[in-house]
């Protein structure tokens, strides 16, 4: 019988001392706002209009798991921003720059490539 999906969560999981921290750094480099579940203490859900995706932040027994590419029309600014926020910068690719979260989780800068990006993104200051 045919059928459907289409990725409709992102989970950025881990075994996190400080799950509200984890959760401040990846709603700010996302531009996204928290949602607290009384009933999920282990997840903060972030929320933003337009996003299309669920995404949590997950405290779990294992190590950091996430890999994401965050798009940007200029790399470097963006990745001055993501500093400033508290990521570091780990080592440049030929097209990308990839970047460590203060949670421990890996993910790259890179160039716009999803379809609306000029209308959808967050534009920041």
């Amino acid at each position: 019988m045919p059928h459907k999906s289409q990725l409709g969560a992102l989970i950025i999981d881990g075994d996190y001392d400080d799950l509200d921290a984890a959760a401040a750094f990846w709603a700010a480099a996302l531009g996204l706002a928290e949602r607290r579940d009384p009933d999920s203490p282990n997840y903060v859900f972030l929320e933003g209009e337009g996003s299309g995706l669920e995404v949590a932040v997950q405290r779990i027994a294992h190590e950091p798991r996430v890999h994401l590419d965050i798009e940007t029309d200029d790399i470097e600014a963006e990745v001055a921003r993501l500093e400033k926020a508290g990521a570091v910068r780990v080592r440049d690719g030929l097209r990308w720059v990839v970047m460590r979260a203060p949670t421990g989780h890996h993910f790259c800068v890179v160039g716009p490539g999803r379809p609306g990006f000029a209308t959808d993104a967050t534009e920041w200051p």
